[in-house]
């Protein structure tokens, strides 16, 4: 897989459309995220997706969603901190530096994580993202 020059990343503010198309109550327009929500934003939908959830792209996506039946062991852990991080890194070239964690409480249906990135371009602090994902069905 090609990977992203991050050189040509430019310096520009990022904007994206919220995904629930709620109205901006001054401009009646879509609400829109800017730098660091966005970024956040698209980061979370990028490790929430499975894969082979989007049309024409079967490569993309995290198997995050699908590990919470797994058996709850060091080494899945390891096996999706690293596909995190390679899917960081492939899809989304407005990150670096990634840092990823997750992890397995003792004797719960629960999947840790926590990603830890700087923003390529722009003058922000390390970014954090947490997120608990649990069963349904327990």
């Amino acid at each position: 897989m090609a990977k992203v020059d991050r050189t040509l990343v430019n310096r520009t503010p990022f904007r994206d459309i919220s995904l629930s198309f709620g109205r901006h109550p001054v401009t009646n327009d879509i609400g829109v995220f800017t730098n660091e929500d966005a970024i956040k934003r698209s980061v979370q939908n990028l490790v929430r997706t499975r894969i082979g959830e989007r049309f024409y792209q079967k490569s993309l996506g995290s198997p995050l969603e699908d590990s919470l039946f797994e058996q709850q062991d060091p080494d899945t852990a390891q096996v999706l901190e690293d596909d995190i991080k390679l899917l960081l890194d492939n899809y989304e070239p407005r990150v670096s530096n990634c840092q990823v964690v997750v992890s397995y409480p003792l004797d719960t249906n629960e999947l840790n994580v926590a990603i830890k990135y700087d923003i390529t371009g722009m003058q922000f602090p390390q970014q954090n993202i947490e997120f608990i994902l649990q069963s349904t069905r327990v």
